[in-house]
């Protein structure tokens, strides 16, 4: 069952005719596209690993409302914050660059489960 919002559309309806009537609303989606990403990557790493957004921002020694920004989708964390979430997972954070040609080069900057600051 499709849920309607408030005046009888979906979220994901509502945000297609959106795009279909306005340029800019397709450039400003795209520019978001990859934060959005990261955001469904946390918030799937958070459930994961049984984490409330308050146990993680202790874990992280921040704010709640710091995760909710970085969750929410539209929000660029620094490297930093990229850094203290791997930590905070327990994972490592990899970055890098793709050429054209697909040729990766990437380089991991935290360690699995350190405390290293």
């Amino acid at each position: 069952m499709t849920r309607a919002g408030p005046v009888g559309r979906t979220h994901r309806e509502a945000r297609r005719r959106r795009a279909t009537a306005s340029a800019s609303y397709r450039a400003e989606q795209a520019r978001l596209a990859p934060y959005e990403a990261l955001a469904r990557m946390v918030i799937a790493r958070r459930i994961r690993y049984g984490l409330t957004q308050r146990q993680l921002a202790e874990r992280m020694s921040t704010s709640v409302s710091a995760i909710s920004r970085v969750e929410n989708g539209t929000h660029r964390p620094s490297v930093e914050t990229l850094e203290r979430l791997a930590r905070a997972f327990g994972e490592r954070l990899v970055l890098g660059f793709e050429d054209p040609e697909g040729r990766q080069d990437l380089t991991g900057f935290a360690r699995f489960g350190g405390d290293e600051r």
